[in-house]
């Protein structure tokens, strides 16, 4: 998944709508399976991050150790420069890696 991460475009990218409903029948239900794997990698990195940055946490506000917590910012801005997990569930989704069943197939 990290190569994925660095080939995926963080550009607007204009997708057919046919491709995304192709794998279930449904565009509505592709959606809801796209937008469950986003809340999933969404979370993860969240906790990833939340993970990397409590070690630089700090009972004692001062300004000084804020402005030059540099390893703490380049962090932050590593996330940010990451695609975000819509994007990543969508090339996932159309890739085919996403497992998923309909409700009423149980």
């Amino acid at each position: 998944m990290k190569n994925n991460v660095n080939t995926i475009s963080a550009n607007l990218v204009t997708r057919d709508i046919d491709k995304i409903a192709e794998p279930t029948g449904n565009l509505y239900e592709s959606l809801v399976v796209i937008s469950k794997r986003a809340r999933q990698i969404s979370t993860k990195q969240k906790e990833e991050l939340n993970s990397k940055l409590s070690d630089f946490a700090s009972t004692v506000d001062n300004l000084e150790e804020i402005f030059e917590n540099r390893e703490q910012i380049e962090i932050s801005k590593h996330y940010e420069r990451m695609p975000k997990a819509p994007t990543l569930a969508l090339e996932e989704f159309l890739e085919g890696k996403i497992m998923y069943r309909r409700a009423d197939a149980i």
